[in-house]
């Protein structure tokens, strides 16, 4: 599986998660967030993918659960509570799998139920 964005072709695998993670942009990020019926990425949804990014890069590939990516976004938002429901209204193809996909990041290796 490929894309073209911007006259590139971007590598991913058959589940869509890029091959190469220099790859990303944030125009490549615009376009796989639209094949994920996602019309527009907000500042939240940015805010969402930033972290995870920063994260897998800058804390040897760490793929944080909901729980440590609700706490990280309460202070990154400034709000006393995030409600998952909340991250899940942003990514409802589930907030690791699909705001990493749309990172640039690796499928999560993370199994389900935490």
């Amino acid at each position: 599986m490929a894309y073209e964005v911007d006259g590139k072709t971007i590598e991913a695998t058959d589940s869509g998660f890029l091959v190469n993670i220099d790859d990303w942009t944030e125009s490549v990020a615009q376009f796989i967030a639209k094949t994920e019926s996602i019309d527009e990425l907000t500042e939240r949804h940015w805010d969402v993918i930033k972290y995870l990014r920063d994260e897998y890069i800058n804390n040897a590939g760490n793929q944080p659960n909901m729980r440590n990516m609700t706490k990280a976004l309460q202070k990154i938002w400034n709000e006393k509570k995030v409600d998952t429901k909340v991250i899940y209204q942003l990514f409802p193809g589930g907030p690791s799998k699909q705001a990493g996909k749309i990172g640039g990041l690796p499928e999560s290796r993370r199994k389900g139920g935490y």
